[in-house]
């Protein structure tokens, strides 16, 4: 039987490599994508697509009532989307606390419920600099966990762990992916703004690659 993993979609073009490259593992991929109150919720829309047209298994689920615990973070709460680099302290802002370690748990558990052994997650060495629950040590403690909290075990696999986002999208261009249907700004408008790290982070792996982003920029 082909072994069961859960993945966490964002709909960002992190985790649609990390999915697509589950699907290449020869994985039956169970996709999981939250609704945590984000303003870029486009995300969700991409991740949707994606999945419906891929024929995947896919879950959305709505857990911004969550919000009421959340203080000072730009992605959810009336604050400006700071511009600049990822590795500038502005972008500190964009961390929603303890998200992660949320967001595991709840796959953990969808895992166990459906037989998964593995839960596919996204963090890479971009995010080292910003968000702690991103980095070796965070991964390794949550993996420590899930294997233990529950009769069942659980393992937390980040392929991409520790490469960067160009190293991410060369893979994923290996793999021949199409990134049109892919959502990484963190300003909810039509276009991406170009200007947060997010899409600097982005638009950096796209050249470095020497291929063009295919989604619209202001």
């Amino acid at each position: 039987m082909t072994e069961k993993v859960v993945v966490i979609y964002s709909g960002g073009m992190d985790s649609f490599t990390v999915l697509n490259r589950a699907r290449k593992d020869g994985k039956q991929v169970f996709a999981l994508s939250f609704n945590y109150g984000q303003r870029h919720v486009k995300e969700l829309q991409c991740a949707s697509t994606v999945c419906n047209g891929l024929g995947i298994n896919h879950k959305v689920i709505d857990i911004s009532a969550i919000n009421q615990l959340f203080a000072g973070s730009s992605l959810t709460d009336d604050i400006d989307i700071p511009e600049g680099h990822y590795e500038a302290d502005s972008m500190k802002s964009t961390l929603v606390p303890n998200r992660n370690m949320i967001l595991l748990s709840l796959a953990v558990a969808y895992a166990v419920s459906v037989g998964a052994e593995q839960v596919y997650y996204g963090a890479h060495s971009g995010d080292h600099a910003i968000y702690p629950d991103c980095r070796p040590e965070f991964v390794e403690k949550m993996n420590d966990v899930c294997k233990i909290a529950n009769y069942e075990s659980v393992e937390i696999f980040s392929p991409y762990l520790t490469v960067n986002k160009t190293a991410i999208l060369a893979d994923g261009i290996a793999m021949g992916l199409d990134y049109s249907n892919t959502w990484t700004c963190y300003n909810g408008r039509d276009k991406a703004c170009g200007k947060c790290g997010a899409c600097q982070e982005r638009l950096e792996a796209f050249s470095e690659n020497n291929i063009t982003d295919p989604i619209p920029y202001e």
